[in-house]
C-alpha cells in the first residue's frame, strides 16, 4: 500500500508534465479562479468545523472571561493548522482521488494547480500555524497543532488504504484541536479539555462513516479499506454509527459534571445527542444514501449547534 511519501513520489517526468499542465491552465484563468483553487485545497468546510470545534474548547476552558487576543490567535493557529493538512493531505492522495467521482475535479487530481507549489503552501501553512500559536497563545497548544497535522498526515492518511479502523485511529487528530482550545485559554490539560476530546471523538464516528457509506463505491474504486466497503453489508457500519452515537451523549453531559459547564448547558445538550441518536438508529432500519445523508446532514448541525449551547451557558 502507498504512503503518503510514496503517494507524492512520483517520476521526474510525472511532475514535470503536471507542474507543466497546471502552469498552462493557470495562464489562461482568472486570478480569481486560481484563488479559489487554493481556497479550495484548504478545504474550508472541514477547516471551519475544525475551528469551531476550538472555539468550544476555549469556552470550555475560560468560564470567568474571555481574552479576546488569545481567542483571536488561537482560532487563527487553528484554521491555518486545518488549512495546510487539508492541502497537505490533497497532495498526497490527488492520485487516488482521480479514480473517484467525487474527488477528480478537485485542483490538483484536474491538473489546475502544480503539486509542488501547493505542497510548499501546505508545509507554510501547518508551520505559520505552529510559530504563531506558539508565542502568542503558549506553547502547549503550538504542540498539540503539530501532533495534529503528523497524526492525520503521517498516520491516519496512509491507515486509509490499509485498515477498516482507519476511521477510528482519524478521531484522535480530529478531536485534538478541540483539546487545543482548552488548553490555548488555560495553559493546561485538565478534565474539561479531556471532555470536549471525548465529545470530538465520539461525533466524528458517525460523521464520517454516513459519509464513506454514501461514497462507498468511489472509495472502493479509490482502493481505500473504508469499514463499508471492506465490510459491504453494512451491519458493522450501522453498529458502529449508533454505538458512538450513543455513547455520545453521556460524554456530552461530562463538561456539566468536571465543572466547565452549568446544568443549563446539561438540559440543553441532552436532547441534542438524543437527535443525533435517532438518526443513525433510522439508518440501521433503512441502510440507504438518503437515511446515511441524514445522518450526516445531522453531525454537521451538531458541532455549530454545541458551540451555541456553550456560548448561550457561557454568557448566562
Amino acid at each position: 500500500m502507498d504512503s503518503p511519501s510514496n503517494g507524492s513520489s512520483d517520476t521526474p517526468l510525472a511532475v514535470a508534465a503536471s507542474s507543466s499542465a497546471a502552469d498552462t491552465q493557470s495562464a489562461t484563468r482568472s486570478v480569481g479562479a486560481v484563488l479559489w483553487d487554493y481556497a479550495v485545497l484548504a478545504k474550508p468546510e472541514i477547516s471551519s468545523v475544525v475551528t469551531l470545534s476550538a472555539f468550544a474548547g476555549f469556552l470550555l476552558g475560560a468560564p470567568a472571561g474571555l481574552d479576546g487576543w488569545v481567542l483571536l490567535w488561537t482560532l487563527l493557529g487553528v484554521a491555518l493548522c486545518a488549512g495546510g493538512v487539508g492541502v497537505l493531505n490533497q497532495v498526497f492522495e490527488r492520485r487516488f482521488d482521480a479514480q473517484m467521482q467525487r474527488t477528480a475535479a478537485r485542483p490538483l487530481p484536474a491538473g489546475r494547480v502544480d503539486p509542488d507549489v501547493a505542497r510548499r503552501i501546505g508545509i507554510l501553512m501547518v508551520c505559520a500555524s505552529v510559530g504563531l500559536l506558539c508565542p502568542l497563545v503558549n506553547a502547549l497548544t503550538a504542540v498539540l497543532a503539530a501532533l495534529t497535522a503528523a497524526l492525520y498526515l503521517f498516520v491516519y492518511t496512509p491507515l486509509k488504504r490499509k485498515t477498516k479502523w482507519n476511521t477510528l485511529v482519524g478521531t484522535v487528530p480530529g478531536a485534538l484541536p478541540a483539546l487545543g482550545g482548552y488548553t490555548a485559554a488555560t495553559g493546561h490539560l485538565g478534565p474539561g479539555g479531556w471532555s470536549i476530546f471525548g465529545i470530538l471523538a465520539c461525533w466524528q464516528m458517525p460523521h464520517f462513516l454516513s459519509l464513506a457509506w454514501m461514497y462507498r463505491k468511489d472509495y472502493a474504486r479509490g482502493d481505500y479499506a473504508m469499514l463499508p466497503v471492506v465490510e459491504p453489508d453494512g451491519d458493522s457500519t450501522a453498529a458502529q454509527m449508533i454505538g458512538f452515537a450513543a455513547l455520545l451523549v453521556p460524554v456530552s453531559l461530562l463538561p456539566a459534571l468536571v465543572g466547565s459547564a452549568s446544568w443549563i448547558y446539561g438540559v440543553a445538550v441532552l436532547p441534542l445527542g438524543l437527535w443525533f441518536l435517532a438518526t443513525t438508529i433510522v439508518f440501521q432500519g433503512e441502510r440507504t444514501g438518503q437515511k446515511a445523508k441524514r445522518v450526516l446532514k445531522a453531525s454537521v448541525l451538531y458541532i455549530p449547534a454545541l458551540v451555541g449551547i456553550l456560548m448561550v451557558d457561557w454568557f448566562i
